[in-house]
């Protein structure tokens, strides 16, 4: 199998398929392109060979492309069943599949404002934009709260107990608050360490920080020289 991702940096969406499929020992050649959505550009020309979206991540295996990071998740799942990417329990499993969902699909306001950026570290812009954007104080008051419920419900150390496609998804966010120095209680910055303690996760963050590229289409809060 083949996984194409963007910059480790900035790539949100890559960092859940690649996490996922390096924690749970899955094989695949990594394909890493330079982030650029310029119509003519090297990354939408070689995207454009695989899928038609010109996005990351895509997974193709066996020439067969699967695009979206939900759909790679849940093809996965089925082929890997033996390693229980989604909790085993019917109930557990569906509430997974509905926080991934939420987190797919919503959050817009948290996801504008505060872009992953691994090797940035940003907590004046995390008080100023969450005291002077509402939708972003929602999102990440939600988000809170959905881990907090996740923990009474299952003890940790991760939200349905092991580690899941639930954690992946959100090691994004995990990634965001850090960077932007957010204010959480004190079992989510614990469960934030352990998801950066994975052996995969850091193994992500130091390719992430080494690969010194700045890409101002990322970057809404610095200049190259302030980098």
């Amino acid at each position: 199998m083949q996984l194409y991702i963007g910059n480790k940096n900035y790539s949100s969406w890559s960092l859940r398929a690649w996490l996922l499929m390096t924690h749970f020992g899955i094989q695949f050649e990594e394909i890493k392109l330079r982030l650029d959505f310029d119509d003519n550009s090297e990354f939408k020309n070689m995207l454009a060979q695989v899928a038609p979206t010109g996005r990351v991540p895509v997974l193709v295996d066996e020439g067969f492309a699967v695009w979206d990071t939900l759909a790679i998740a849940e093809y996965l799942a089925e082929k890997y069943a033996s390693k229980n990417l989604w909790p085993a329990q019917p109930l557990a499993r569906a509430r997974a599949r509905s926080l991934c969902a939420e987190m797919h699909s919503g959050f817009g306001a948290l996801r504008s404002h505060f872009g992953m950026n691994i090797e940035a570290s940003l907590p004046e812009i995390g008080r100023r934009v969450l005291a002077e954007q509402p939708d972003v104080a929602r999102d990440f008051k939600r988000i809170v709260q959905m881990w907090d419920k996740q923990f009474d419900e299952h003890g940790g150390p991760f939200l349905f107990g092991a580690f899941s496609i639930a954690d992946a998804f959100f090691a994004p966010v995990c990634s965001r608050i850090t960077t932007y120095g957010l204010p959480v209680p004190s079992r989510i910055a614990a469960y934030i360490e352990r998801v950066h303690a994975l052996p995969a996760m850091q193994a992500w963050v130091k390719e992430a920080r080494a690969e010194h590229d700045f890409i101002p289409a990322d970057e809404p809060y610095r200049t190259s020289r302030s980098a």
